[in-house]
């Protein structure tokens, strides 16, 4: 944390000495609170992560992009190893906002921004975000990372397996890919969308998944959810291909954090959100299961 915020304190754009406040939250990068000239900003620092795929440069790139498109904030400063964009006055959802259905109607415009409107602006070469991909690397990496899972990834990857055939082909947008109530800021006129690490281009429902499986939605709400985006009536092949990448949304945060356990800095209880995760991943397979006979 003191490096973190030594270098938040040295960056090329302050134009007077300036005291970080650490933000609370994040379980990737180190945030920063920063008041500078009258003003307030939001400084990210963190290095590309290549256990988990997240660049820099990608997540830039789809930040400017994020801001064209207006649902992100405004990035003015960058250079290696941090970001610095500006604040947004308005407060940061939790799951239990998220699913007051309000907030939950206001969200969804933004998920649809985002998947439609970022690639008239994104810039450069962009990432492919494709979860059974990011599960199989996972894998390799706890494996030769000497994981206390190890002997738990047949059982899984099998899975994974099921799930993509399941998942089918797909449409293809510009997925945020991360949707934790966290990164949604309220402002009460619209609801913004922060945080690019794992931008990159994927099939919508896989950030409606998340979206769902993150915040706990009722079964009521993920059908109004999947109505309201795609604007017509559900199929029961629609169904199951969205309950297919919901569960593997599930088992990518359960593998994330399996990574994290091993390969993170951060002063974070990774083994409690793995266990959190993977039972919850562990529910929605069997429901899945049970649903639609998969073995």
């Amino acid at each position: 944390m003191e490096e973190a915020r030594r270098k938040a304190m040295q960056l090329k754009c302050w134009r007077e000495s300036v005291e970080p406040v650490p933000l609370k939250g994040g379980i990737t990068n180190t945030n920063f609170l920063v008041e500078h000239e009258g003003e307030r900003f939001v400084v990210r620092v963190g290095e590309d992560i290549p256990v988990h795929g997240v660049s820099r440069a990608n997540e830039l790139a789809a930040a400017k992009a994020a801001c064209a498109a207006g649902i992100s904030p405004e990035i003015v400063h960058a250079e290696p190893g941090a970001l610095v964009m500006r604040y947004v006055e308005g407060r940061t959802l939790t799951p239990e906002l998220v699913r007051q259905d309000g907030v939950l109607a206001r969200i969804v415009p933004t998920i649809q921004r985002c998947h439609r409107d970022i690639p008239r602006h994104f810039r450069g070469p962009a990432a492919m975000f494709w979860v059974f991909q990011v599960l199989r690397d996972y894998a390799m990496t706890l494996r030769e990372r000497g994981s206390r899972m190890v002997s738990e990834l047949p059982r899984l990857m099998g899975i994974a397996e099921q799930l993509e055939e399941a998942v089918g082909p797909i449409n293809i947008v510009f997925g945020h890919n991360d949707l934790l109530a966290a990164n949604f800021i309220d402002d009460e006129s619209k609801v913004w969308l922060v945080d690019w690490d794992y931008g990159g281009f994927n099939s919508p429902l896989f950030d409606l998944g998340g979206l769902a499986s993150n915040n706990e939605l009722t079964a009521a709400q993920e059908e109004w959810l999947l109505e309201t985006y795609f604007d017509k009536s559900l199929t029961d092949d629609l169904r199951e291909r969205y309950a297919a990448m919901k569960c593997a949304s599930l088992l990518r945060e359960s593998m994330w954090s399996m990574v994290s356990e091993i390969c993170s800095t951060l002063d974070f209880d990774y083994v409690a959100y793995t266990t959190e995760n993977l039972s919850r991943f562990e529910r929605a397979w069997a429901e899945l299961q049970q649903r639609y006979g998969k073995q």
